[in-house]
């Protein structure tokens, strides 16, 4: 019964593991595509969208039948429920992929971001797609140096962040009505995928330790 059990809970993992290549994948080609313009790249993530929520729902099954026979306590308990919650932070790091790719869409086949922030955003593009790479391997290996490195990282993605904000706000900002929506619904975007992955990273101390560990960030 323990074997049948363990196996289990190395499924969750599975699962996670599972969930995150897509989502880094999501990621990848989300903001490929924001920053190209390039609408076949963005198709393909509004496209596989559908399958990290599958993936995500079949894991959350999985999780509560675990809950439901097993009755785990302890650590085993820890891992059950925080896969429950890194399952729900996955899916919405899909999702916010999925809304920039909506984004390009809709922009096609100019882009979103007007040329005085393109850098910008090709910066915070490349800083969520390191995120989506770091917290794979964390949920590979359960390395906790990589979840610090999460947390310490995700300060640059919040400078970033208020840049953007910084920029529409000036003076001198001639971006129309349209843009200035949307390149705050773009930053807001990749700002939100950096913190969902702090929150995962924060669950996979918890479930090392036991207690919630404070960054020295």
């Amino acid at each position: 019964m323990r074997a049948v059990f363990q196996q289990e809970l190395s499924s969750v993992q599975d699962g996670l593991v599972l969930i995150s290549d897509l989502v880094l994948d999501a990621i990848r080609n989300a903001s490929t595509a924001f920053n190209t313009a390039d609408i076949a790249l963005a198709d393909q993530v509004i496209s596989g969208d559908p399958a990290i929520d599958r993936l995500s729902i079949e894991l959350d099954e999985l999780s509560i039948q675990i809950l439901a026979r097993q009755g785990p306590v302890a650590r085993d308990l820890r891992v059950v429920v925080g896969a429950l919650r890194m399952s729900a932070l996955l899916e919405r790091m899909g999702d916010l992929a999925r809304h920039l790719a909506q984004l390009t869409r809709r922009h096609y086949p100019e882009h979103v971001a007007p040329d005085a922030l393109r850098d910008i955003f090709i910066e915070m593009a490349a800083q969520d797609i390191r995120t989506a790479e770091l917290l794979n391997r964390l949920l590979r290996t359960q390395d906790l140096e990589l979840a610090e490195q999460l947390i310490e990282d995700d300060a640059r993605t919040d400078a970033l962040h208020r840049s953007v904000f910084d920029a529409v706000l000036r003076a001198d900002w001639t971006g129309t009505t349209e843009q200035t929506v949307d390149v705050t619904l773009a930053t807001r975007f990749f700002e939100r995928f950096g913190d969902q992955a702090v929150s995962i990273a924060k669950r996979a101390q918890y479930l090392s330790t036991g207690e919630w560990v404070m960054s020295r960030r």
